[in-house]
């Protein structure tokens, strides 16, 4: 199927074309439709190189707007030196970009600098082909795909692995939305039936099938003898280069690929058209890679031992990029000239973002010379609102998927940058242009069907877990035992006094795994104990639900409101979620639509991990209370968590009618009247704020919706606030540690929850590392931050000496910019130093365990814990 404006290239793309090799002038707004011009004239593959990452991801975006075969080639999100491998899913980017541009057609390849820098893996990125009906080796194919990086499991639920139950191969490739089966008679392979990894159930069939390597790196013949060559020549690795000349792969085996490989990267591998976009900063990109790598090698040095090579000796991992090899393009102010000459014309759009008035005489005026408007926006529903409002306004364009003519019209596909072009007679404008908000950025969404629940698949020997009847035991492992003639698995719980306990896995509903948040005393089996601790956690129930049940009494008593379907509007606001939900994140969004749209008053708990989308989840339910005309509030603890949900807030909310304020001590009491008088009035839809929002002088309009951020952290006398407030209004609370009344109440069922326990797609492990102080350690790691343009988190362990752990820090790495906070400073002086640090102002903040560690700080991510045993 043709790219949704390919009709543009077919029309004009040989105007596109610049001198080869040359240097030429062009907006940033019209790399997009250049990049694809070159490759579709020239019939060449074509790499463009950005000098960020990010730019890089919306470019591959905006490129696919207008050609088909476009790749993103995403650079390692790990770090030289760093023992740790690459997400599978970037790998799996790399190799079907790589795979892309060595096959013969017009590929179009964008990547950033640090990825078109990187050292390149010689291994192969050829995928295995297997269509249905055709003999495949059985045999072979499973050492091929053992050859490829795959891992052999009794179970496939991860990409990456395979597993073979009679004549039966489940395999799970990295770039596949689902792993297939593949049905074998002899070596035929009679179907090809994708399943879902929860209930392993095969959905339908396919007729073929590309199973592409599960690593990036797979250790080669040639690999094995350079390794068998290093065990003379470096020594100080002996054991790595053993296992490597044995052909064993582990983890963080990429991070050796420096020693292993040629320098090659991605321009050498192939003839290309190469396209530097913004040159000098892209030269300056690369110079400050190869410098902080350099930087990182000396600090690390020490930790390499005394027989471990000196730092220059350590071959690179990052390589010079040649600029100026095929086309350089300068981003510079477009001059005044025409295609063929050595820039493009490129006009602005001339219309008041947001405003369908001004946007429709836009696309009116341009219409009258003769230049056909293209408005690109996010999704169907949004599609479908401009062009009714266009309507309206006078400029009726209808919403269409794919252009089979240039014409003025709405796709339901945005685009990052919109361009207006004369010389082409096209514009093509979106979510900026149009409605005055950039363009939510969206990962690549891999379909991965449904999870299934994994409290048990999760489970590792020395965890803690409840048995209904027996109490609090020690998971022990899954055994294998011959009982009453029977052989069967069992899970072995080990309780006090050695006391064993085998429960057959057909009974596993009455064990769950112990998530209280303190190191529990094992339970005695055959005790009194257990039955006295559940006991007296009834009697604290009945006095909780004594008080839950008079204030459920007033809630049916007093008038709720009863929210309306979901809007359009709501769904358009939805689709502007730049990441995928989660199973879990689904339904707890439902349930909360659910209760809102009930006549009683909502009063829901979500309870999940950082990261885990909570937010996301209020955002929603705050949209819908102020489409039904409610106002909403966002209590929070904290000034900074106040401004960080504000900020969140105010930029999700910013392309719709929807005034949002916060009031906090940031603001001065001239502002904070202003608020006020707002949410008295109705002006102000949604207000973000600490407990200042149950002071006597807020009197809220239309209040519907109250959103209270981790609520155990607010003192008596706002929680009774909270309870008046609960018998009228809906609430829903949010919480990554629920105290153990709330988990109480949860249990019994007094109070309705939604738990989100599904980590986002891809998300990356925590490392935790042990061990004594050691210099160089801290200063690779602050440098491995600075690498990556991340933060550091530095816990020191006393206020009175932690001037002196900055200046052992300066020391060791002057080039960092330092923050101090600790408990002994000013309440204002310290949230002021915060909130400094989350906006990015330090690279390193030094404070006290006094520090609240629960923030939401994006970019940090190392924490340091100096003298941990002290804490």
């Amino acid at each position: 199927m043709a790219a949704p404006l390919n009709s543009v290239l077919e029309r004009f793309g040989r105007d596109l074309v610049p001198p080869i090799p040359g240097r030429f002038v062009v907006p940033p707004a019209l790399r997009s439709i250049v990049l694809a011009g070159i490759a579709f004239r020239t019939g060449r593959s074509v790499i463009g190189v950005v000098p960020g990452e990010r730019e890089a991801e919306d470019l591959a975006e905006d490129v696919a707007l207008f050609a088909t075969d476009v790749h993103h080639l995403p650079a390692w999100e790990t770090l030289p030196f760093e023992h740790v491998s690459p997400s599978i899913s970037t790998m799996a980017d790399r190799i079907v970009a790589r795979h892309a541009l060595a096959s013969d057609g017009q590929s179009i390849i964008v990547a950033s600098v640090r990825a078109a820098t990187q050292r390149l893996s010689p291994s192969s990125v050829d995928p295995v082909h297997i269509t249905a009906g055709t003999d495949t080796s059985f045999d072979d194919l499973i050492h091929h795909l053992s050859d490829l990086g795959y891992r052999r499991t009794d179970r496939v639920e991860s990409r990456g692995e395979f597993a073979v139950r009679g004549g039966i191969v489940d395999a799970f490739s990295p770039q596949a939305p689902q792993p297939v089966r593949l049905d074998f008679w002899g070596d035929t392979v009679e179907e090809i039936r994708p399943f879902a990894v929860s209930t392993q159930r095969s959905e339908g069939s396919v007729e073929e099938i590309s199973l592409f390597p599960a690593g990036e790196m797979l250790i080669s013949d040639e690999m094995r003898v350079r390794a068998a060559e290093l065990l003379a020549e470096a020594p100080w690795g002996s054991s790595t280069w053993e296992r490597i000349s044995e052909g064993i792969r582990f983890q963080g085996v990429e991070s050796w690929l420096p020693w292993l490989a040629p320098a090659r990267t991605i321009v050498d591998e192939t003839d290309a058209i190469i396209v530097v976009f913004d040159p000098v900063r892209a030269k300056d990109r690369c110079r400050d890679l190869i410098g902080e790598e350099a930087d990182l090698a000396v600090a690390l040095s020490g930790t390499w031992g005394k027989d471990g090579p000196a730092p220059a000796e350590h071959p690179p991992l990052y390589l010079p990029l040649e600029i100026g090899s095929d086309v350089d393009v300068l981003d510079a102010p477009p001059a005044p000239a025409s295609p063929g000459d050595d820039g493009y014309e490129m006009r602005g759009f001339g219309a008041t973002a947001g405003d369908p008035e001004s946007v429709a005489s836009s696309i009116t005026g341009w219409a009258g010379r003769g230049i056909d408007v293209i408005v690109a926006m996010d999704g169907r529903s949004a599609a479908q609102r401009v062009s009714g409002l266009l309507a309206e306004a006078g400029a009726g364009l209808s919403v269409v998927d794919q252009l089979t003519s240039i014409e003025s019209s709405v796709l339901p596909i945005g685009i990052h940058l919109g361009f207006v072009f004369p010389p082409m007679r096209v514009a093509v404008v979106g979510e900026r242009e149009v409605a005055g908000r950039r363009r939510a950025h969206r990962t690549t969404r891999r379909g991965r069907g449904e999870r299934h629940d994994e409290a048990y698949r999760d489970l590792n020997p020395g965890d803690y877990v409840v048995h209904h009847h027996h109490g609090v035991g020690r998971f022990e492992g899954l055994v294998h035992r011959d009982m009453a003639g029977a052989a069967r698995d069992y899970l072995l719980v080990e309780y006090a006094a050695g006391d064993r306990l085998y429960v057959p896995t057909d009974q596993l509903a009455a064990v769950r795994r112990y998530t209280g948040g303190e190191t529990p005393r094992l339970s005695r089996m055959g005790g009194t104990d257990w039955s006295q601790t559940r006991r007296k956690v009834r009697k604290e129930i009945a006095v909780v639900a004594e008080a839950v049940v008079e204030l459920h009494r007033m809630r049916a008593a007093a008038p709720g409101h009863a929210f309306e379907p979901d809007t359009p509007w709501q769904g358009e606001f939805e689709a502007t979620f730049p990441y995928e939900e989660t199973p879990d994140q689904l339904t707890a969004i439902v349930d909360v639509k659910q209760d809102m749209e009930r006549d009683a008053p909502m009063d829901r708990l979500i309870f999940g991990d950082v990261g885990f989308g909570k937010t996301e989840v209020a955002l929603r339910a705050v949209f819908k209370a102020v489409q039904d005309g409610k106002q909403a509030a966002v209590l929070v603890p904290t000034t900074l968590l106040a401004q960080q949900h504000f900020a969140t807030f105010e930029e999700r909310f910013e392309a719709f009618p929807i005034r949002v304020e916060t009031l906090s001590r940031f603001l001065t009491p001239a502002q904070q009247r202003k608020v006020i008088a707002g949410i008295h009035d109705g002006s102000v839809d949604i207000v973000i704020g600490t407990h200042r929002l149950l002071s006597a002088d807020v009197e809220f309009n239309d209040l519907g919706l109250l959103v209270v951020d981790e609520e155990q952290r607010f003192g008596v006398t706002a929680k009774d606030k909270l309870k008046a407030l609960r018998a009228s209004v809906d609430v829903l609370t949010l919480t990554a540690t629920p105290i153990p009344r709330t988990l109480e109440m949860a249990l019994t069922g007094i109070r309705e929850v939604s738990h989100i326990r599904t980590p986002p797609e891809d998300r990356h492990p925590i490392l935790t590392y042990v061990g004594p102080h050691d210099e160089q350690a801290v200063s690779a790691a602050i440098r491995r931050e600075m690498l990556r343009e991340g933060q550091v988190f530095y816990v020191h362990n006393r206020v009175q000496s932690i001037d002196h752990a900055v200046a052992r820090l300066r020391d060791l790495v002057p080039d960092a910019r330092y923050a101090i906070a600790h408990g002994q400073m000013s309440e204002g002086q310290l949230e002021q130093v915060m909130y400094d640090f989350w906006n990015g102002d330090y690279d390193v903040l030094v404070a006290t365990t006094i520090i609240e560690s629960g923030l939401d700080l994006p970019q940090v991510n190392t924490l340091i814990v100096e003298r941990a045993d002290r804490l």
